[in-house]
C-alpha cells in the first residue's frame, strides 16, 4: 500500500512539474520576445538605433533628437519607479536570487511591472544599460505567479522562479543549455533532480517558441575555423586576466556612481534625466554608445571595423555611461554592457597583436574571449557564458578558446572583487551569500519571530518569599526581574533565591547572562549560547530596555537545525 502512494504521488509531482515547465517556458519565452520587440520598435521610433540615425534626413534634428531622447526617456523613468513603485528603485536579478535563496516573498506584481515598463523605456530611448537583467525578472515574476497555485510540491516557489529564468534566457541567446545551467548557476545554486526536470524542460520550450516558431536570428554569426598557433592559448588568459580587471573596475565604478547618485542634492525622480543628458551629449560623438549597441557589437567582430583608438574611446564611454545610467536611477541590467564592452576590448587586443606584429588566428576568437572573459565574473555565470559561446557559434575550437580566457578572469575577479556584481550588491544590503545558503538563512532569521517561552516576570521591589513562590507556582528555575515599568533589569535563579533569603532580591539578579534584542539574528543568538546553562534567554528592545520575551535555547537549536534540514533536503530532493 505504501508504495503505491508513493507511486501516485511520484507521478503527479513529475506530471505537475512538467506542464508546469511547459506553461512557464512559453510564458516567459512569449514576454521575452514581447520586451524585445518593444524595444527595437522604440529604438527605431525614437532615432536611437543606427538604421534609423542612417535613413533619417535631417541633422539639426537628428543631434537634437540625440539629445532630448534620452533625457525625456529618463524623466519618465524617474516618474514611473519614484510614483508607481513601492521599492522606488528598478528590479532586476538580485531580487530573483533574494527570493529564493531566503525563501522570502518577491515585490509586488506591480513594482515588477513598473520596473519591466521602465527597463523598455530606459533600453529604447538609448540608456547605456542592458535588456537581460529585465528579461530575467520577467522570468522570475511568471514563475512566481504560478508558483502560488496550490499544487502540493515542496520548494515549487525556487523551482518555478527558476524556470522562468532558465526560460527568458534561453529565449534571449537561442541558448536552452546555457539557460538552464545560468537557472542552477546564478539563481538555485544547487543541481538537485527535482528542479533540473522542469528548468531543462522549460528552457528547451523557450527555445523552441524562441528558434523555430519565431525563428528569432542569433546574437551575432562568426565563421572561425580554428586556433592557428598553440601559444594563443597563452594569450588567451593574459586577455583573461586583464578582463579581471577590467570587469572589477567596471563594478567598482557602479558602485561608485550608486553613491554619488544618492547624494546628488537633486530628487530622485530627476535624476535619471541627468544620465540620460549625459548620455545624449556623449552620443553626439560616439553615437555607438547609445542603448545595447548591438550592431557595434556585431561590427567588433569583422576585421577594419574600428580603429584601435575607436576601441579604446568605446570602451571607456561604455562603461563610464553604464555605471552613471545603473546609478542614476535608469531601469536595466549590465549583462548587454558588459557583452559590449568585452568584445570590443578583445577586439582591441587582437588589433595590438597586429601592430607589434605578432601571428594570430583573427580577430574573432580574441573578441569573443573578451566579451565572456568580461561578462562572466561580473554576473557570476562562468558556465553559462562559455555555454552560450557554444550555443551561439556551434565551434568547438572558439568555445575552448573562450573558456581559457573566462576560468583566469573568474580565478581573479573572485579574488579581487567577490563572486558577482550581484552577490556583492545584495552583501552590501545585508544578505551574504558568501559563506553559504544556511549562514545566509541565519542571518536573515531574527531571534524575536521565533515562538517566546513561558517565563516569570519578577518585579524588583518583590520580597524573596514571593519571588520564590511565584517561581514555584510557574514551574520554573529562574525569573526575569524587570522595573515597573517594563524595563529589563537581569535574571534570577531560584536555587539563589532559596539558599541566600537574607540578601535583598537586587543582589541576586545575575548580569553574566547573554541579552538578545529585536535585530539579533539566529546566527548571532545560536553564537551566543557557547558557555550558557539555562532555560532561556532575554530579548529586550534595544531604544528603551523594554523586556520583549524570552527564548529557550531548544528553540533556538530547533530553528537551526530546521534551516539546515529544509536547505538539505531541497539540495537533494529527487521528485
Amino acid at each position: 500500500m505504501e508504495s503505491k502512494t508513493t507511486f501516485i504521488r511520484v507521478t503527479y509531482r513529475i506530471i505537475a512539474l512538467t506542464l508546469m515547465a511547459l506553461t512557464l517556458g512559453s510564458l516567459a519565452s512569449l514576454a521575452a520576445i514581447a520586451f524585445i520587440e518593444v524595444i527595437d520598435w522604440l529604438s527605431d521610433l525614437l532615432l536611437i538605433s543606427p538604421r534609423s540615425r542612417i535613413q533619417f534626413q535631417h541633422p539639426a534634428l537628428l543631434s537634437l533628437a540625440t539629445v532630448l531622447v534620452p533625457t525625456l526617456g529618463g524623466l519618465i523613468t524617474g516618474l514611473l519607479i519614484q510614483k508607481f513603485s513601492a521599492e522606488k528603485r528598478p528590479l532586476g536579478p538580485p531580487d530573483a536570487i533574494r527570493a529564493v535563496q531566503l525563501r522570502t516573498p518577491l515585490p509586488s506584481f506591480r513594482s515588477g511591472a513598473v520596473s519591466t515598463l521602465a527597463a523598455m523605456v530606459s533600453i529604447g530611448s538609448g540608456a547605456s544599460v542592458g535588456q537581460y537583467g529585465p528579461m530575467v525578472y520577467m522570468g522570475t515574476i511568471a514563475g512566481n505567479f504560478v508558483s502560488k497555485l496550490h499544487l502540493n510540491i515542496p520548494n515549487l516557489q525556487t523551482i518555478a522562479i527558476a524556470c522562468g529564468v532558465a526560460a527568458a534566457i534561453s529565449t534571449a541567446f537561442n541558448a536552452p543549455i546555457a539557460g538552464m545551467v545560468f537557472a542552477h548557476e546564478v539563481i538555485l545554486r544547487h543541481y538537485s533532480l527535482q528542479a533540473f526536470a522542469p528548468t531543462t524542460v522549460a528552457a528547451a520550450t523557450g527555445y523552441v517558441i524562441a528558434n523555430i516558431v519565431f525563428e528569432r536570428p542569433p546574437l551575432f554569426l562568426v565563421n572561425f575555423n580554428g586556433v592557428d598557433y598553440g601559444y594563443e592559448f597563452a594569450l588567451f588568459a593574459l586577455i583573461g586576466i586583464a578582463c579581471a580587471f577590467l570587469a572589477v573596475g567596471f563594478m567598482r565604478l557602479i558602485a561608485a556612481s550608486n553613491k554619488l547618485g544618492s547624494r546628488l542634492p537633486i530628487p530622485p525622480l530627476f535624476r535619471p534625466a541627468l544620465a540620460g543628458l549625459i548620455v545624449g551629449l556623449v552620443a553626439l560623438q560616439l553615437p555607438d554608445v547609445l542603448g545595447l549597441g548591438k550592431e557595434a557589437l556585431r561590427f567588433a567582430t569583422i576585421e577594419g571595423a574600428f580603429e584601435s583608438w575607436e576601441l579604446v574611446l568605446l570602451v571607456i564611454a561604455k562603461m563610464g555611461l553604464t555605471a552613471i545610467c545603473i546609478g542614476f536611477g535608469f531601469a536595466g541590467g549590465v549583462f548587454s554592457p558588459s557583452l559590449l564592452i568585452g568584445i570590443l576590448f578583445g577586439a582591441l587586443s587582437w588589433s595590438l597583436l597586429n601592430f607589434i606584429g605578432l601571428p594570430n588566428s583573427g580577430v574573432v576568437v580574441y573578441a569573443i574571449c573578451g566579451m565572456m572573459a568580461l561578462t562572466s565574473p561580473i554576473i557570476g555565470a562562468p558556465l553559462t557564458t562559455i555555454l552560450i559561446v557554444f550555443e551561439l557559434t556551434h565551434n568547438y575550437d572558439l568555445t575552448i578558446a573562450a573558456m581559457v580566457g573566462v576560468v583566469f578572469a573568474n580565478l581573479l575577479a573572485f579574488r579581487l572583487y567577490g563572486r558577482s556584481i550581484f552577490d556583492v550588491g545584495l552583501a552590501n544590503a545585508g544578505i551574504d551569500l558568501s559563506l553559504g545558503r544556511d549562514r545566509a538563512l541565519l542571518e536573515h532569521t531574527k531571534v524575536n519571530t521565533l515562538p517566546f517561552s513561558d517565563y516569570v516576570k519578577l518585579n524588583h521591589k518583590i520580597s524573596l518569599h514571593d519571588a520564590i513562590a511565584l517561581l514555584k507556582q510557574g514551574s520554573r528555575s529562574a525569573g526575569v526581574v524587570i522595573k515597573s515599568d517594563g524595563t529589563y533589569i537581569g535574571v534570577v535563579r531560584t536555587i539563589d533565591l532559596i539558599n541566600e533569603k537574607e540578601q535583598p532580591l537586587e543582589d541576586l539578579i545575575r548580569n553574566d547572562m547573554p541579552v538578545l534584542n529585536e535585530s539579533t539574528t539566529l546566527w548571532q543568538g545560536m553564537s551566543q549560547l557557547e558557555g550558557f546553562s539555562g532555560e532561556a534567554i532575554p530579548i529586550v528592545q534595544s531604544t528603551d530596555g523594554m523586556l520583549i520575551g524570552m527564548i529557550a535555547e531548544s528553540a533556538l537549536i530547533t530553528a537551526y537545525q530546521k534551516i539546515a534540514n529544509d536547505n538539505r533536503s531541497e539540495e537533494n530532493e529527487a521528485i
